[in-house]
């Protein structure tokens, strides 16, 4: 085991960084970390592999957290690499939850802000567990978001 190990932040491209950091502080409350990023030169080029690099953008620290929480980083590369929209059963890390209180409510926000809908709202009671409402949602880039209710 890797000790001192703690969860830091987990990153989403976007081809319009201010935007979908909007969306993210508007729809959830994320709080915007500064400063800003605005990152080239060598030492990025040699970090990520890629040649004449220039990436753009912000954390956002994750509601329910404080200062020191983990957050959403949230950059745009000046050249990237386009490919399918990521399916709710694909491999790999597909999606962010969100505890919500209401799963209903929560969803229009996010439609009203410009993302979608995948599949149908579903409630499960689970044995030991308790009683999870669930759907899951896009932001406007098509990142999957699961919102989430647990009754115990």
């Amino acid at each position: 085991m890797i000790t001192g190990a703690k969860f830091v932040h987990t990153n989403i491209i976007s081809e319009n960084w201010e935007k979908l950091a909007r969306f993210y502080e508007d729809v959830f409350g994320c709080s915007r970390v500064l400063p800003e990023r605005d990152m080239s030169g060598d030492w990025i080029e040699e970090g990520t592999g890629v040649s004449d690099v220039r990436i753009r953008g912000a954390h956002l620290r994750l509601p329910g957290y404080g200062d020191e929480g983990p957050s959403l980083e949230i950059f745009q590369y000046n050249k990237w690499l386009g490919g399918p929209i990521k399916k709710i059963n694909e491999v790999g890390i597909v999606h962010i939850a969100f505890r919500v209180d209401n799963v209903n409510v929560a969803l229009a926000e996010v439609i009203s802000h410009g993302g979608g809908r995948i599949g149908k709202t579903v409630t499960k009671y689970i044995e030991g567990v308790g009683t999870l409402t669930f759907v899951y949602a896009t932001d406007p880039d098509g990142n999957i978001i699961e919102l989430q209710n647990w009754k115990r």
